[in-house]
This record gives C-alpha cells, sequence and structure tokens, in this order.
C-alpha cells in the first residue's frame, strides 16, 4: 500500500475545504454572526492538511486502484470530521458526534438532521450545511480533480471509486477534462434553479440554500417546514422538476448538451426512470386525493414527494407519515430504488434495476430453452459477466448491510417503522423516514452509537459499498502481515 500518495491526496482533500469554508464564513460576517467558529476550523484544517501534504508529497510513486478505493473512502471520512466543527464551535450542536452525523449527511447528501428545528440556527452554520450538499453531490473527489491538476491514471482510479453506478463510463480522454465538464453542467444548472427561484419570492440566501439541496439531492432546508414553508405552487414546481433533473445521469446530459447527440435521450434507465416517477406521482396523486382539495392539488403535492424520494432529496411540502399505506409504502420502495447512476442522487440506482430485472428474465428464458445464448444488454450494448456480477453482489451487500443496521438499531426500542425506515433512508442516502423518523421529525432520538451506525450507512450508500469494504480489507490485510 502506498500510504505516502494516500496521505497527499487527504492533505489536498483538506486544504480544499479550508478554501470552501470561506463561503460560510463571509455569510456569517454579512449577516453580523460570529466568524470564529469557521476562522478556527479553516485554521486547524489548514494546519492538519498542509502537514499531510508535506509528509506525502515525498516520494510519493503511483496510484494504484486500491490506493484509490482507500483515498476516497478516507478523504469523506476526514472532511467530514473537520466539517463537524463548525456546528461545535457556534454551540449549534454542542455533541461533537450529532454534529458528525449533521455534517456526513450533508457531504453524503442524505438530508437527515438531528436539529428539531433550524430556523433558530446562525445563517454561517445553516450556508455551510447547505453549501454541503452541493460539495458533495458531484463528489469530493470530482471536485478536486477538476480544479487542482492531476494525472489521467490517479484520476481514473479516484473516479471510478467515487462517481455512483454499475457502469463507470469515460466522457472525454482526459479524466481531468471530464470532471471539469460535469461540474460546469452542475453548476449552470445551480444557478438557473436559483433565478428562477427568485422570480419566485426567495430571498437570495433560501434561493441558494434551496438550491444547494436540490442540486446535490440532499434535502437541508432552512425552515422548520422545509419548502413546505413557502407555501407556493410555483416554488414546488421548479424545485420538484429541478430534483427530477439532478437525478438525470450526467453523462446524457454531456452527450446531449456537448456533444450534440440524441443518443443519450435514448436510454433504457432514462426512460424507466421517467416512468416510475409518472406512475407514482398519478397513483399517489388518486390515493390522497380525499385529503386534498381537487386532483390538481392532490397531483401537486404527490409530484413533489415522489420527486424528493426517488432522487433521495428528502425536501418535503407534506407530512407523507399522515398519507393512505398504499402511498406511503410506494414511497419506501422509490427510497430503495433512488435514482440514475452517474446523478447525484442515492440508492441503489435505476441502472442497476434494470440489469436485475434482464438478468433474471434471461434466468428464466435459460431455463424454459436450455440452449439459447442469453445475453445482457444495457441500451443495446452487451454488458460483460463483471457488470452483471458487480450488480448482483451490489444487491446482495445491501440486503446484508440493511438487515445488520436494522438488527442491530432495533436494540435501542423504538417501532420498526421508524428503525428500519431510518437505515433505508439513511443507507439510501435520503434523509426523512417514516415514524419518529418522518418529515415532522428528526434523528436526534438515536443514541450516540446509532448515529454512528446509521453514519456508517450513510458512507456506504454515498460510496456505494465497495470503496469502504476495501478499506477495511486494507486494514485486515496489514493484521494479517504483523
Amino acid at each position: 500500500m502506498n500510504y505516502r500518495i494516500i496521505i497527499s491526496i487527504l492533505g489536498r482533500v483538506l486544504a480544499i475545504e479550508a478554501g470552501l469554508l470561506l463561503a460560510p464564513l463571509a455569510v456569517a460576517l454579512l449577516y453580523g454572526e460570529s466568524g470564529w467558529p469557521f476562522v478556527w476550523t479553516i485554521a486547524l484544517t489548514l494546519a492538519a492538511g498542509g502537514g499531510m501534504i508535506a509528509l506525502g508529497n515525498k516520494r510519493r510513486g503511483s496510484l494504484r486502484p486500491r490506493e484509490g478505493f482507500v483515498s476516497v473512502t478516507l478523504s469523506w471520512v476526514f472532511i467530514s470530521a473537520f466539517g463537524a466543527l463548525p456546528f461545535v464551535f457556534s454551540g449549534a450542536i454542542p455533541n461533537y458526534i450529532s454534529a458528525l452525523f449533521e455534517i456526513i449527511s450533508g457531504f453524503t447528501t442524505t438530508g437527515a438532521s438531528v436539529l428539531p428545528e433550524v430556523e433558530s440556527v446562525p445563517k454561517g452554520v445553516l450556508f455551510w450545511r447547505s453549501f454541503s450538499h452541493f460539495v458533495g453531490g458531484m463528489g469530493v473527489l470530482v471536485f478536486m480533480m477538476a480544479v487542482l491538476p492531476t494525472d489521467d491514471e490517479h484520476s481514473m482510479h479516484l473516479l471510478r471509486a467515487e462517481v455512483p453506478g454499475p457502469v463507470k463510463g469515460k466522457l472525454m480522454p482526459k479524466m481531468r477534462g471530464t470532471a471539469r465538464t460535469l461540474y460546469y453542467i452542475y453548476v449552470v444548472m445551480t444557478l438557473v434553479e436559483v433565478v428562477l427561484l427568485l422570480f419566485g419570492g426567495l430571498s437570495l440566501f433560501d434561493a441558494l440554500t434551496t438550491a444547494f439541496g436540490t442540486a446535490g439531492t440532499g434535502g437541508f432546508g432552512v425552515r422548520n417546514a422545509s419548502i413546505g414553508a413557502y407555501d407556493s405552487a410555483y416554488v414546488d414546481v421548479v424545485v420538484g422538476v429541478f430534483m427530477v433533473a439532478f437525478g438525470v445521469n450526467f453523462n446524457l446530459y454531456y452527450i446531449v448538451l456537448v456533444k450534440r447527440s440524441l443518443k443519450g435521450l435514448k436510454s433504457q434507465e432514462l426512460w424507466g426512470y421517467l416512468l416510475v416517477v409518472a406512475l407514482a406521482t398519478v397513483t399517489i396523486a388518486l390515493n390522497i386525493v380525499h385529503q386534498y382539495n381537487g386532483i390538481l392539488q392532490a397531483l401537486r403535492y404527490s409530484f413533489f414527494q415522489v420527486s424528493s424520494i426517488v432522487t433521495t432529496t428528502g425536501f418535503a411540502t407534506a407530512d407523507f407519515n399522515k398519507w393512505p399505506s398504499y402511498s406511503r409504502a410506494t414511497l419506501v420502495l422509490l427510497m430503495l430504488m433512488g435514482a440514475c447512476a452517474g446523478s447525484t442522487g442515492g440508492g441503489t440506482k435505476v441502472a442497476r434495476l434494470v440489469i436485475l430485472c434482464k438478468t433474471i428474465w434471461g434466468e428464466i428464458r435459460q431455463l424454459i430453452s436450455p440452449r439459447s445464448v442469453v445475453r445482457v444488454t444495457l441500451d443495446g450494448e452487451r454488458l460483460d459477466n463483471a457488470a452483471v456480477r458487480n450488480t448482483m453482489v451490489y444487491y446482495m451487500l445491501y440486503t446484508l448491510f440493511a438487515l445488520g443496521s436494522f438488527l442491530l438499531l432495533s436494540l435501542e426500542g423504538y417501532d420498526l417503522e421508524t428503525t428500519f425506515t431510518s437505515v433505508i433512508s439513511c443507507l439510501s442516502n435520503i434523509g426523512p423516514g417514516l415514524g419518529l423518523v418522518g418529515p415532522t421529525g428528526n434523528f436526534a432520538i438515536w443514541s450516540g452509537p446509532g448515529k454512528l451506525l446509521l453514519s456508517l450507512c450513510m458512507l456506504l450508500g454515498r460510496l456505494e459499498i465497495f470503496p469502504v469494504l476495501t478499506l477495511f480489507a486494507a486494514g485486515f490485510r496489514m493484521k494479517g502481515k504483523k
């Protein structure tokens, strides 16, 4: 294991985080709040990052796939460990474990919160909380590759470990160019949403923080009632449409916008995703229409909540805990599915569901006609056995981690609905669940160990399990050598 290159990458990530903390510092000073929580955090982060860069730059060597996976996992751990400090220093969340849960929820774009109410929290802290969604949405290492010089070999291993989805595609000959192009699209879409929200009457602060949460599909709000506080059909539609848009594979945006090809519009995953959103919206609206003033209002609330849950954003305009069983069950299924691969959304991804269904159908055909040759394809291209095997193993690991976490968390004694949806919402990076952790509740009910377990679930969900397991495998290998 090349530890120096890992240390060097971690140092650069912390240096970038220190630079990002200047934004909430400026917001705090703009609103007349104390900037010391951010000043102290920046100082500590820079000191740690600078020391690691100095240590890691000596005889760095090359980055292999194993180091890439370990670097990505540790980067998310380190950026969260230091990113939690403003919450503690400001007194917004005095307990460090709770603060760590909050910022991991932010960077992984989960949106699960321990804060019972947010409107009394300092603006600078709220901005940092929402800004973490924007940073984590496209990936911490992808951001680093977009702004710092890295060679293509290093970039390839980092991008493979951090970009979500069963199939990693290279959009451009240069990996750094890929990262920059993705970020250009990401930033432009976010700015367009900000402008549209300003037209809807939101303040610049509310428009920015809402757009950060939408872009990263995170869901941290700056109002106690989330998006429902604005009570605006226009805002609901704008945020709902952009949630769906950020749940689309960014590779398709590149193909359509940059390469000017309509090939991206033929994606099976895209149409499957849009079909699920449409069907869930219509059926839930019909199921809840008796609770609202007509079908149009029911469609408004149904579309927003379906968009929020399927993209794992977590914004809310209604207390869906009070919806009928069918609607709540549908939302739980959407939690498990999630958005498209290569998007900022979480969940197991639509592409994996498509591959799973095609694999099952292929096995059935093989049983019926043993001599037939069955090939699993996606968008007309044959998938190799490694991609299919990766999908099957991922689903098995997801199930094992979900059941194991559910069993451990059940020791705290809360009802099964609260416990199960807490695990699923964190493992799928959604935010709100059902029961006590529904849209009007929060995750403060869990003990310190419970929050650490759920924090691990959030990291496993965002990094899609394998990079985290690589870290543990490296640790066991070191122990074995001793």
